[in-house]
């Protein structure tokens, strides 16, 4: 029997926009360990522009952080790194490498994105071989910014995005070819209307293709609504977290593990339920 602790953690703005003292407070009380951070979600008084940040804004986040006792794992970028608006994703690259430059004054080493949209939200031109060579056009100038400074590329893949299931996520990882590109495994963003029902193949699959690169694991929860994937607070839905907790537990120990999309008065529940199964794998 193994006794290694799960790190659970959560993305902080699920908690909402709180200062910084009672966001802290708030995962203290819950036992979180990390913090899968986005300034401009949970702080946006702070940020007149991402351009904006300097090495101080984060410094200060960071020290309210560590003095709670809580690491910020993952510093989250969302940026639209497809988009067929070459001044949108000019930006985007921008701010993220803008992230890039300050993950250490924050405390992290990984900065996180999935790869947006080739459109404005769902459409059906990011499921195409050139909504994926415009992501990986992106992804690969920014990986090159990460290894100047030493801070890893973590790519998400999501449903509805150019990169939406794990054998396109190996892809972009085997194309880019750098140390400095990982992977953020989230199985709810694997699931579609059409494969939802094989859900422990298709996390068999990603766990395979994907296990040299995992740096940390996100834990949602879905249904099917109106015939699209719905998100829903951890344990209300169809999501099955044994084999994901078998890898955190046993493949991965310590793995930066973080809920998503779960909001206070679902957290105990939540929180219990995923410390359940994770006992008992």
């Amino acid at each position: 029997m193994t006794t290694v602790p799960l790190q659970l953690g959560i993305r902080a703005h699920d908690l909402g926009q709180l200062p910084i003292e009672k966001l802290t407070q708030k995962m203290n009380d819950y036992h979180f360990t990390h913090a899968h951070f986005a300034i401009k979600k949970s702080f946006p008084d702070s940020l007149r522009s991402v351009q904006k940040m300097t090495p101080g804004t984060a410094n200060y986040i960071h020290s309210h952080f560590s003095k709670a006792g809580i690491k910020i794992s993952i510093l989250g970028s969302y940026v639209n790194l497809s988009s067929l608006d070459l001044s949108v994703r000019k930006q985007a690259i921008a701010d993220f490498k803008k992230h890039i430059y300050l993950a250490k004054d924050f405390g992290a080493s990984m900065v996180a994105t999935e790869t947006g949209s080739v459109g404005n939200g769902y459409t059906e031109e990011n499921f195409t071989e050139e909504a994926y060579q415009i992501a990986l056009e992106s992804v690969r100038e920014i990986v090159a910014e990460a290894e100047k400074f030493g801070v890893v590329v973590a790519i998400e893949s999501g449903i509805n995005h150019p990169i939406y299931t794990a054998p396109l996520l190996r892809r972009l990882v085997d194309e880019v070819n750098s140390p400095n590109i990982k992977v953020i495994l989230d199985c709810a963003n694997l699931m579609s209307v059409t494969n939802y029902q094989k859900q422990e193949e298709v996390i068999e699959e990603a766990f395979r293709l994907l296990d040299d690169y995992i740096i940390a694991l996100h834990i949602k929860d879905f249904i099917v609504e109106d015939n699209k994937i719905k998100i829903v607070p951890v344990g209300q839905g169809w999501m099955k977290y044994e084999a994901i907790m078998h890898y955190a537990k046993y493949e991965s120990p310590h793995i930066f593990t973080s809920l998503e999309a779960t909001t206070e008065p679902h957290l105990e529940e939540s929180i219990a339920l995923i410390k359940r199964i994770y006992d008992k794998v």
